[in-house]
């Protein structure tokens, strides 16, 4: 994959510096070795996303264009966690993450292998099950609720302001539209899900090629 206007060596230097910006703490070297030995495994997750999403140039990765650093600082801070344990650098690639793109993404959660972010603001992600191919936008929550967690299917949208809280199940396929909530609730399979009257979901079949304008599948 290609690095738009950095080397290998660059981009740890780069990542290196925004730390040193956002967490001031003098650790900066300890990070650097960190995220100089698990880099090209969080590459190489970044590449199958980057390939995978429609609207991003194939085997290009641009640190500049935000949602991909995004994804990729989450990569990284997964990566370094579950391969060394090591929370320090985790903890601070979240801390980054926050603080360049207002997203709350924990490093111990698992994403998938495949996700698509329009806008990164005001996401927050909580430990839940993630299906492949899922699109986020800003002020999506998830949610979980004591020992109650979300379960969330393969290809699902959740638009802006949405949220899943609970012990909700949402269907293969299925999408909430702008500002739906599902809370201890159940979406179908293939269904875009919105607000009906209260707190009742009402729902309409979504259309087949919806996904097109967002992975290559």
């Amino acid at each position: 994959m290609k690095l738009l206007d950095h080397t290998r060596e660059s981009l740890v230097g780069y990542l290196t510096a925004q730390c040193a910006a956002i967490v001031p703490d003098g650790r900066e070297a300890a990070f650097r070795a960190a995220v100089d030995a698990h880099l090209d495994e969080a590459l190489a997750r970044m590449h199958v996303c980057i390939n995978a999403c429609a609207p991003w140039r194939m085997d290009q990765f641009n640190v500049l264009q935000s949602s991909q650093h995004c994804i990729f600082l989450y990569y990284l801070s997964n990566t370094i966690h579950r391969r060394s344990g090591d929370t320090a650098a985790a903890t601070r690639l979240f801390l980054m993450n926050k603080a360049l793109n207002g997203i709350d993404l924990f490093y111990e959660i698992a994403m998938p292998e495949v996700f698509y972010i329009g806008h990164s603001v005001g996401i927050v992600l909580a430990k839940a099950t993630y299906g492949n191919y899922l699109v986020l936008y800003q002020n999506s929550t998830v949610g979980r609720h004591k020992d109650q967690i979300p379960v969330i299917g393969d290809r699902v949208v959740l638009y802006p302001n949405t949220a899943v809280i609970g012990r909700s199940i949402i269907g293969n396929d299925a999408v909430l539209s702008q500002g739906t909530s599902a809370v201890n609730r159940t979406v179908p399979p293939g269904v875009i899900a919105f607000r009906s009257v209260g707190t009742d979901l009402a729902f309409q079949p979504r259309p087949a090629d919806l996904l097109q304008e967002y992975f290559r599948l």
